[in-house]
This record gives C-alpha cells, sequence and structure tokens, in this order.
C-alpha cells in the first residue's frame, strides 16, 4: 500500500511517501530546488520519494492533499466580501493565486497529471486533521489530547480533540477534533502580525522574534492583551480593529495598531540591544531597540499564556495523560516547555515538521489510519528521512571539482581528527546519511563548533551564518548527560528534546560550562542524541566530553542566512566555500581551507 502525500502553493512544500503506514522518504522541496520555503508544485520532492521507493507514479494506490481548496476559496470569497472594498486587493491576489492556471484550485489535476493516476484516487484531506494525524499517528502514544494552532487552513486556525489508536491492530483510528477557532481569530496570525511589526518576513522570521524575546522585559503585555481576549474554556477573540489581514494583501496590521505600539521596526536596521552586545550600551540605537525586544517579549508571554490556557482546558475536558501538537505555531519552542511544565500532562509530543510542510505526512496518514482503517506501526523517533549519498558519489563529486580531501576509512580516527579540530577552536560542517524532516539540522547536515566559550556564538553568527547577532544556537547533549544541564522532565527518554522542540533552563552551576548555547536568561533549546538513533554524531560529542568534561557541542544548520539547510555534497561545498567554516566532514571524506595546515 504506497500513500503520496502532498502539501504546496501556500508555503513549504513537500512530499511524503507512506508504504503500509510507514515512512519510506519525506522531503520538503526547498532542500532540492535551493529556494527557502519554496511554495511552487513539489515536483522534485514527489521524484525523490518515487526514487526511494523504487516506483512510478501509476504505482501509488492513493495521492492525499493536505487541505482542501474549494473550501478555503469559499472563505477567501466570503472574507473579501464582508470587508469590500478594502479587501479589493486581497481578493484579486487570492483568486489569481487560486483560480489562475497555475494556482491551488487545480491541484487535482496536477496530481493526475504529474502522476498517471485516477481521479479516484486522489484525496483531499482538511488542512487541520493533515496537521493532527501528523502528530497522533507518528507519537508513541495510543490515546492523547490534540491541539492544532496555526495561521489559517481553509477556515480553521485553532482546533482542540481526543485522539485514539492502539498499536496492536483492535479497535478504531479516530481523531475527533470537537472545538476549533475560525478565521480571523488566529494566534499563528497574532504573531505573525508582530513579526511583520518588528521588521521580519511572516511566514519565515517568526522565529527571529522568539530570539530577540529574551532580550526585553514583558512590558507591553498590557498593550497586547488589548489584542486578544483569553476565555476559561481555551478559546480566544482578537480585537479585529487593530489587525489588516483579513482585508489587504500586503499589510498584518493597521494605523491603530502603529498608534497603540509605534512606528514599526525598519528591516534593515541592525537590531542588538545592552543585553546582547553590552560593547555598544551607549550607542543611540540602544533605546529604540530595547523597545522592540520588549514588544518581542510581551508577544511571547501572552502567545504562551494562550497556548498553556488552552492545553489546560483541553485537559479538564479529556483527562488525557497525553498532548500532540501541530500546526506552525507549535514549533515555539518556549511555549512548548510552558505547556509541559505548566499543565497537568505526563509527556507531549510534537510532530518535528509542524508546519505546512508536515502536513504532506499527515494528510498521507489520515488516508491509511482513517479512511483504509489500516493499524498503527510508525512512530517517529527521529527525523531522517531525506536524501543521502554514496561514498562513491561523493569521491566523484570531489574528484570532479578538484577538491582536495582526506578519506578515513577508520571512522575512529576521522572522529578523533574533527573533535581536535573543534577542541582547537575550528568550524566544522558535517554532512552525513539522510537530510533531516522539518526545519531542524539534527546532525546530519550541522555546523558543529566548541561552546564553552562564549565569544564562539559571535564567530559563528557573523563569520560564518552571517544573520543576526543575537541569535541562539543550539547545544546538542548526549542523552544519558543531559539532567546534569537541562532542567528537562524525563530529559534522557523525552522526545521533543531528540527534536530540538523546547527550550530548557540551565541550572545557574552550569550556566557558564556552554556559554555559546546558553541563551539570555539562562536557557538552552537543546538537542538530546543517543547512540543507537545517530552513531557517529553521538560519538563526536562523546569524544568532545571525553576530552574536555563538557558532553556538548554547538549545533546549528548547515546554510547560510537565507538560504535552505544543504542537501547534496554540492550544496555543502558552495556553503563551506561562501563561509568561515573551516573543516567539511562529508560522511568519510574530510576537506579542509587552504588556510590549514592539515589539508
Amino acid at each position: 500500500m504506497d500513500i503520496l502525500g502532498v502539501s504546496c502553493f501556500y508555503h513549504d512544500s513537500a512530499a511524503v511517501l507512506l508504504r503500509d503506514g510507514e515512512i519510506v522518504a519525506a522531503s520538503q522541496e526547498e532542500r532540492l530546488t535551493r529556494k527557502k520555503h519554496d511554495s511552487g508544485f513539489p515536483e522534485r520532492a514527489i521524484n525523490f520519494c518515487l526514487e526511494r521507493g523504487g516506483i512510478k507514479g501509476p504505482d501509488l494506490d492513493y495521492v492525499v492533499f493536505y487541505e482542501k481548496p474549494m473550501v478555503k476559496v469559499g472563505r477567501i470569497l466570503q472574507t473579501a466580501l464582508g470587508t469590500f472594498p478594502r479587501s479589493w486587493d486581497f481578493w484579486r491576489e487570492a483568486i489569481t493565486s487560486y483560480i489562475g492556471s497555475d494556482g491551488k484550485f487545480w491541484i487535482k489535476k496536477y496530481l493526475q497529471d504529474h502522476l498517471g493516476v485516477r481521479a479516484d484516487q486522489v484525496l483531499f484531506c482538511d488542512h487541520h486533521m493533515s496537521h493532527a494525524a501528523s502528530a497522533f499517528f507518528a507519537s508513541p502514544f495510543e490515546d492523547a489530547a490534540v491541539m492544532t494552532i496555526d495561521g489559517v487552513g481553509e477556515w480553521t486556525t485553532t482546533t482542540t480533540g481526543i485522539a485514539k489508536g492502539s498499536f496492536n491492530g483492535t479497535g478504531e483510528n479516530t481523531i475527533n477534533l470537537f472545538t476549533e477557532q475560525r478565521f480571523p481569530h488566529s494566534l499563528g496570525l497574532l504573531y505573525s502580525a508582530f513579526t511583520a511589526f518588528l521588521g521580519f518576513r511572516v511566514n519565515n522570521g517568526e522565529y527571529k522574534v522568539m530570539g530577540m524575546s529574551p532580550y526585553g522585559d514583558p512590558t507591553y503585555v498590557d498593550k497586547v492583551r488589548q489584542l486578544i481576549t483569553l476565555n476559561d474554556d481555551g478559546s480566544f477573540y482578537l480585537n479585529m480593529d487593530y489587525f489588516s489581514y483579513h482585508h489587504s494583501a500586503t499589510n498584518s496590521f493597521n494605523d491603530k495598531f502603529i498608534k497603540l505600539f509605534g512606528e514599526p521596526r525598519i528591516h534593515s536596521e541592525e537590531f542588538f540591544t545592552a543585553r546582547s552586545d553590552p560593547s555598544r550600551a551607549n550607542e543611540p540605537e540602544v533605546e529604540r531597540n530595547q523597545y522592540y525586544a520588549d514588544i518581542a517579549k510581551s508577544i511571547q508571554v501572552v502567545t504562551e499564556e494562550a497556548l498553556v490556557n488552552m492545553a489546560n482546558a483541553l485537559h479538564k475536558k479529556t483527562g488525557a495523560k497525553n498532548l500532540v501538537m501541530a500546526g506552525g505555531v507549535a514549533l515555539n519552542s518556549v511555549a512548548n516547555y510552558k505547556i509541559l511544565t505548566e499543565t497537568p500532562y505526563e509527556d507531549v509530543y510534537i510532530q518535528p515538521a509542524a508546519g505546512d510542510d508536515g502536513g504532506a505526512l499527515g494528510a498521507a496518514l489520515w488516508a491509511y489510519h482513517m479512511v483504509l482503517g489500516k493499524p498503527r506501526k510508525l512512530v517517529m523517533k527521529d527525523a531522517y528521512l531525506g536524501q543521502d549519498f554514496t561514498d562513491d558519489e561523493i569521491r566523484v563529486f570531489l574528484e570532479s571539482n578538484n577538491i582536495p580531501y582526506q578519506y578515513f576509512e577508520d571512522e575512529d580516527k576521522m572522529v578523533d581528527f574533527i573533535t581536535d579540530q573543534i577542541i582547537d577552536q575550528k568550524v566544522v560542517s558535517i554532512f552525513q546519511g539522510r537530510f533531516e524532516w522539518g526545519p531542524r539540522a539534527l546532525g546530519n547536515r550541522s555546523i558543529l563548533a566548541d561552546p564553552r566559550r562564549a565569544e564562539m556564538k559571535d564567530i559563528v553568527n557573523r563569520k560564518i551564518k552571517f544573520r543576526e547577532p543575537f541569535r541562539p544556537f543550539a547545544p546538542v547533549v548526549l542523552a544519558e548527560r543531559a539532567a546534569e544541564y537541562f532542567d528537562y522532565p524525563n530529559v534522557e527518554t523525552a522526545m521533543l528534546p531528540r527534536f530540538m522542540l523546547a527550550v530548557s533552563p540551565v541550572p545557574e552551576d552550569k550556566r557558564d560550562v556552554a556559554k555559546a548555547t546558553t541563551h539570555e536568561g539562562g536557557t538552552g533549546r537543546l538537542q538530546t542524541i543517543d547512540k543507537e538513533t545517530n552513531p557517529r554524531y553521538y560519538k563526536l560529542v562523546e569524544r568532545f566530553g571525553e576530552a574536555t568534561g563538557v558532553p556538548i557541542l554547538i549545533n546549528t544548520s548547515f546554510n547560510l542566512r537565507g538560504e535552505p539547510i544543504v542537501s547534496s555534497p554540492a550544496d555543502a561545498w558552495k556553503t563551506f566555500s561562501n563561509s568561515g567554516i573551516d573543516w567539511l566532514m562529508l560522511e568519510k571524506f574530510v576537506v579542509g581551507k587552504s588556510s590549514n595546515d592539515e589539508s
């Protein structure tokens, strides 16, 4: 039973091949086209998945799209009519993108033509059901409460419910989403409005707001609360007098919002505060930047309050021990820790690709388990589902481009060599195995460095990633040692830290141990790693720990600012060549810069 899940035409297009309930392959289109947040038809991702599965389009049993375009067009039409004539530009752009010759409205024909399948083989899953299925049917739980939170699907922006489904094949697989919030009331769009106000791109810069927030104080929480009402039943409502996203194609907020919060931050202006860069504390921009940091902190706090309120209300309704989450807002790793620690749930699972990319997986899982009634098998314990390359393929690339390299027959010697370079304050990029599913680099397409010196954060941000200096880096830590360095419940076995989906406090006596990965306020967005999940990655962290006493490394994604994470050896070489990275590890091949004596 081969089922292809597809998401596209909004942002983060993706494809997933499911075979008998297990994931054969999964990829975002951006990884293969090299276009950040590629929203186009995921032709390359589809072709990769089919090739990995050894099949062609006509061999598929079903193709499942992650939402229902007809319903979405209905929402756009109704919204536009309700706000006309202000909505004219919004209506024109939306209808062009949906009804035009290359719009989402025609996705069924796209899929039939590209794959050679019949019309009755193409299914459509509700957007938020796709999110819910992506979380529950990938989780280890046989029953769980469900929360999905994003900008907007067809009409829905948030759902809560209950899911059940055993792994022994007994009983029905069910997801009952019994409450919903509808457009325009949306936590995702509220956060995105502040993303735009703070000078970042919507659907791209929300994590920058989260990264900026620790440098601020929640001074303006009361102002933010003028925009949203939280109810005891977990629901919320926005005061739409401050927003324009429901009728404008270009603006998220309006003049009344600006009157309340002041002039928006200009994107091109450098962001720094006295906390993020004490050496510039006396510069005139500091006061203004601190204001924006305080705004970021305030919207982050209110978002956390809304999510915790929702989760607690859901627990009162269901009494569930476990919670699963998906939707773009579920990538707010600071809020996720609050949900885990400030609600009665024993455990929380979040789909690693929580955004629209994960909808492709959820659509396929929905069809397999809920439409076809097939028993559960899958538990996603890792996210290594993309493309990989053989030693022969890597050697051909290196030699055809006259790139000098060292090849290590003995993996332990290579690990020792790389460890020595990191201890010597060199920055190393690691390329191995299948690339990751979702937005996080988890050790197969990562940049690694020594976390013990605070200045290493600035070195990697400024000279390698070419990004804002306030942006944090993740600590990757051996799972069995994580409890020594992070105040995270049951951290050794917890699922969220495997995928870098929660920010954890660092004990005060450990905050100077890994200064480059301990963020402002004493936290870290940790990744735990065990020997079985990724042996080579584990060895690197383990050897570094044996040599230094600190079983932690800096882990950040192997890409430059504005680019997707690397996929192929060619991508890796290009990024390595255009940055200050010192060493490139391609499986067992190691490439150095000409300035390195060892190269």
